[in-house]
């Protein structure tokens, strides 16, 4: 009976040891696919790449992720797992139209910048990814937007889109040096100047 336990145990630990690696491997993958988008970006980034930065063969690759799609949907969970993202509902509760345009770009800019080398690369890639993905992050765009015009009425969609786009950001903080702050306060009196509202 000892002997028949002992052996339970050691298939139950093989088991164990045996599904801890494959984790161990699917996480190891991730995060190098991870690293390589954030670097070298989404279009650069091959199956082959991934394979050798995570030091396992590309079938292995294909054996966690069998598409593109499905590696990029973990690697994007796995890169937002780390990152604040910008609160739509709180910019909701803010009543006064200017007042919800500057916390929402403050929201997002703050946003940009702490996510910004895989950001800028995700932005400049914008056709390599999947259609999923697309269709996911313009949503959120989308959602974004429609907080914020739903607070106005006379401001049009495109001021607004240049307001919060994150290229808009870089050329204002990246490329132009200007802090968070100013580069709120700029696009705030923007917006609020073609919307035929005072700056203040």
């Amino acid at each position: 009976m000892s002997d028949e336990k002992s052996r339970d145990g050691g298939r139950a630990y093989r088991m164990d040891k045996r599904a801890h690696d494959v984790a161990a491997t699917r996480q190891d993958i991730v995060e190098a696919a991870v690293r390589l988008h954030g670097s070298v970006g989404p279009a650069a980034t091959s199956v082959s790449a991934v394979a050798q930065e995570a030091g396992v063969t590309r079938l292995t690759v294909y054996r966690h992720f069998p598409d593109a799609e499905a590696l990029f949907a973990a690697c994007s969970a796995h890169w937002g797992s780390g990152q604040t993202y910008p609160d739509v509902p709180a910019w909701l509760s803010v009543r006064d139209p200017g007042e919800r345009l500057r916390v929402a770009l403050a929201d997002l800019y703050r946003f940009y910048a702490e996510g910004e080398p895989m950001l800028t690369r995700i932005h400049r890639d914008h056709e390599a990814l999947p259609p999923t993905i697309q269709a996911r992050n313009a949503a959120a765009e989308v959602a974004q937007r429609e907080a914020l015009l739903a607070a106005f009425t006379t401001v049009r969609g495109a001021v607004l889109r240049h307001a919060m786009s994150f290229w808009t950001w870089r050329s204002l903080c990246l490329d132009g040096g200007l802090t968070q702050r100013e580069a709120v306060d700029a696009m705030t009196t923007l917006v609020l100047t073609t919307a035929g509202l005072p700056p203040g």
